[in-house]
């Protein structure tokens, strides 16, 4: 019930906080979670910019779309992930994400064995089989949604074989997982709210039935190997909220990051036409829309002790909004930061800076090899089955501003398209 009464309170706060700070105060992040923001973020990222390397807000203390300071920041073992007068649901799902270290690095030292592009090594022949799988349920020229015909299975499928959830419990952890992973962003209503109650309760049930299913046939996955960690390098407390979050951030990120590239190649179809005639382009695809349109649009971090960043005095425990697609398109950084280029990282053009699309410091993604390997083998086997592949649809984008990507992508061949 505090859970509930939190999380219900949070709505009403954030929202009516939200409201004015944005329509009367124009504070970029405010109106970030107004229709402005939603319909074009960039626009507020590159206003942020204007107005100073770090700059004050009235609901969240700073915020910067510098990509020199995100950087310096997500380095910085003066910054941590512990904001003083941060809200804390207490439910515990996204605890590496909210951790420093030591426990941080404990945590992480456990699970990231596992996502080594050595230990994934293997994995490209089951992606490949599931990607197929899917392609071959698509209508060859009919419409059907890239999202859920292709993005989302496909990284549902692929996490919950990491873990070794059986298949019998697989569609549930899919459907309570996406429930939870629609909070990143916040409550959204009281229904909601509700739903997130009872979402949170049956995956920790499902997931609770895994572990006794590991428990007594452990095998050659990430939870059998988490399990055996119990007691010794693992507290039980936290094996059910460590595997929740690996569950979320892996297919969280990857939906979306194949979905926003999908988008944008079909967007500027010169360059789709180069991905067709040359698949191995495909992972250059993928690097530049993790630049240009991250799936995970921001984080933030607060200094453990008074700090002065950019000329700025960041008081101990305040919390600096760090907006990693807006750093991403800084024309500081990267040249031309507003056109999507599959060449730009081929070239000398970046002058060396790297994107900030799977963070950096001691919270890059853990799974970014994974990742990367999904959204590559997906657009390939996209290009080269459906070739001349359309939009076919109005883009509906998902709610929310933290992660950004498209809830439904409407796509056909040229046939199909003419036709509706």
């Amino acid at each position: 019930m505090n859970v509930v009464v939190s999380l219900v309170r949070e709505l009403v706060v954030v929202r009516s906080a939200t409201a004015w700070h944005g329509y009367v105060g124009r504070d970029p992040f405010a109106r970030l979670q107004l229709a402005e923001g939603h319909r074009d973020p960039y626009a507020l990222y590159a206003e942020v910019r204007a107005r100073g390397e770090v700059i004050p807000s009235p609901m969240i203390g700073f915020q910067t779309a510098s990509h020199r300071v995100c950087r310096e920041v997500l380095r910085d073992r003066r910054f941590g992930v512990q904001a003083e007068g941060a809200l804390n649901r207490g439910d515990g799902q996204m605890s590496l994400l909210e951790l420093d270290p030591p426990d941080h690095t404990r945590l992480r030292r456990l699970a990231a064995p596992a996502f080594t592009p050595r230990a994934l090594a293997g994995t490209r022949s089951r992606i490949e089989a599931v990607v197929d799988g899917l392609l071959d349920a698509a209508p060859r020229e009919g419409p059907f949604d890239l999202v859920s015909g292709l993005a989302s299975p496909l990284p549902i499928a692929v996490i919950t074989d990491l873990l070794g959830v059986p298949a019998a419990n697989s569609a549930a952890f899919a459907r309570y997982g996406a429930t939870i992973g629609s909070a990143l962003s916040g409550p959204q209503s009281v229904a909601h709210v509700v739903r997130l109650i009872e979402a949170n309760r049956q995956l920790t049930r499902v997931m609770t039935q895994v572990f006794e299913h590991r428990r007594r046939e452990p095998g050659d996955d990430l939870v059998s190997r988490l399990l055996a960690s119990e007691g010794d390098q693992l507290d039980p407390a936290e094996l059910a909220p460590l595997c929740m979050l690996l569950l979320l951030a892996g297919f969280e990120t990857t939906v979306n990051l194949i979905g926003n590239t999908v988008l944008a190649l079909l967007d500027r179809p010169d360059q789709w036409q180069a991905v067709v005639e040359d698949p191995s382009l495909a992972a250059a695809a993928v690097e530049e829309t993790l630049r240009w349109d991250a799936p995970v649009q921001r984080t933030f971090r607060a200094p453990t002790t008074d700090v002065e960043l950019a000329g700025v005095a960041v008081p101990k425990g305040a919390m600096v909004m760090l907006f990693l697609a807006g750093a991403n398109r800084d024309p500081a950084a990267f040249d031309d930061p507003d056109t999507f280029d599959l060449t730009r990282f081929d070239s000398a053009r970046t002058g060396g800076a790297e994107h900030l699309g799977f963070s950096a410091g001691i919270h890059y993604c853990l799974g970014a090899p994974l990742a990367r390997l999904e959204a590559v083998v997906a657009v390939q086997r996209l290009v080269e089955r459906f070739p001349r592949l359309q939009r076919a649809g109005r883009l509906r984008r998902r709610n929310g501003t933290v992660i950004r990507g498209p809830a439904e992508l409407l796509v056909a061949q040229p046939a199909a398209v003419l036709a509706a």
